[in-house]
């Protein structure tokens, strides 16, 4: 028989290599998931409507019977898909919260000799989970990345990432930059549920440091909110300060958002337009007619000038109202600062 265990176990670093597999239908693990699930569902979006019509107009005895017509051709296959991902032989599974599909699915599993690990109350507990983390202080100390429009604070990001600092990445787990142009160039951004997940997937995996990495974001990323807590722990946060040369900035913008082979000049004159009540309408008009000409670098060189640089008002080089200054023009350099003086914080393990 399969087992039922607590969703802290699932989360635990022991149980890590244990394939966890999410048996909702595809819109559902869509929407939101544990990180680093696999999907295998036992019902498809169409069919689990059916299924919930059956037991909502008829009976549960009803909709179970219709969910067993429906998934019985599929079942070699669905043990086939369960066993290619846990070549193992075990495996971690979860459904909405703790139902008939993780039931059905345990018990056949169960037969076909494997051992089964069953969340109990399934994906709701895990959401559960979730919110009373994000509804708590946090147990590390943010340290926050702060600098003008540009300078490569995403660069600098990645890279201390990649020396295995402890990192989270707002704008790239939104996968939205920030400002009217944050979605240039980038897929669609997750559900608020899953963003939140994404989120404390990162945090609890700094517990043990001590301290996380983060570049300094508004309360909102798009259609995206960053929980309260963790804006909290950012407002009481190390600041560390960082500047890059304007033509530099300027260059890397144009990387950042500027593709012409991929259509992105319309995205950016769509952007641009959204700035008129800041900027007045005759000027938008002249800064896209700039873009119809390709010249791009003109145009954002006005936009840090006249607009982001006033507008978040930081330096442009170093400054005693920060615990660190430091300067992008290379980030492997500058993460390697950083990591000196990382590595000398009390908070630091």
């Amino acid at each position: 028989m399969y087992k039922d265990i607590d969703i802290r176990e699932i989360i635990n670093e022991s149980r890590s290599q244990i394939p966890l597999v999410d048996l909702r239908s595809p819109g559902e693990f869509l929407e939101a998931t544990i990180p680093n699930s696999y999907n295998v569902p036992l019902l498809n979006n169409v069919e689990r409507s059916l299924v919930g019509k059956a037991h909502k107009l008829e009976s549960s005895d009803r909709a179970r019977e219709l969910a067993m017509e429906i998934v019985a051709p599929r079942l070699p296959l669905f043990v086939y898909n369960i066993k290619k991902i846990a070549p193992k032989g075990e495996v971690n599974i979860f459904c909405w919260r703790g139902g008939d599909r993780s039931h059905f699915a345990g018990c056949v599993l169960d037969a076909m000799g494997m051992k089964v690990n069953r969340i109990k109350g399934g994906f709701k507990s895990y959401r559960h989970y979730i919110i009373e983390y994000l509804d708590r202080e946090l147990p590390h100390r943010a340290i926050v990345i702060h600098g003008l429009t540009g300078v490569g604070k995403t660069d600098l990001l990645l890279e201390l990432k990649r020396n295995g600092r402890p990192v989270l990445d707002l704008e790239g787990l939104a996968l939205h930059r920030g400002s009217v142009f944050g979605k240039i160039g980038q897929p669609p951004s997750p559900s608020q549920k899953m963003f939140e997940a994404l989120i404390q997937d990162n945090l609890r995996r700094a517990e043990n440091v001590g301290v996380f990495l983060v570049e300094c974001e508004s309360k909102r990323l798009g259609n995206l909110f960053v929980p309260d807590t963790v804006l909290d722990s950012m407002r009481r946060g190390y600041r560390v300060l960082t500047y890059a040369p304007f033509d530099l900035r300027v260059q890397r913008i144009k990387r950042d958002y500027y593709t012409e082979t991929e259509g992105n000049p319309q995205a950016l004159r769509e952007a641009v337009k959204r700035l008129a009540k800041y900027l007045g309408k005759s000027k938008v008009e002249e800064l896209n007619q700039w873009l119809d000409r390709g010249e791009v670098e003109l145009v954002i060189e006005f936009l840090l000038e006249y607009y982001y640089d006033p507008l978040y008002k930081y330096p442009c080089g170093p400054d005693n109202n920060y615990d660190l200054s430091v300067q992008i023009k290379d980030p492997v350099q500058a993460a390697e600062v950083i990591g000196k003086w990382l590595d000398q914080l009390p908070e630091y393990k």
